[in-house]
């Protein structure tokens, strides 16, 4: 009878890990390589969508605002 009690609770333990590894790689915010990419925050385009989720942004209209560096 505790074996779903372990499968719920294995696979929650793997769902954040899983997300955790995905924050580490794949956020622009975290940088890995700091010779070859010390800023990758600055090459992403506004039409890059790095969050998770979003709710009600369409992140293929939007425009550049800022700069080049």
């Amino acid at each position: 009878q505790l074996i779903p009690l372990f499968v719920i609770i294995g696979s929650g333990g793997v769902g954040a890990g899983l997300y955790l590894m995905r924050l580490a790689v794949f956020n622009p915010d975290v940088s890995w390589d700091k010779k070859n990419n010390p800023e990758p925050w600055n090459k992403m385009s506004p039409s890059d969508q790095y969050k998770f989720y979003s709710v009600n942004v369409d992140y293929s209209k939007l425009k550049k605002d800022r700069p080049d560096f």
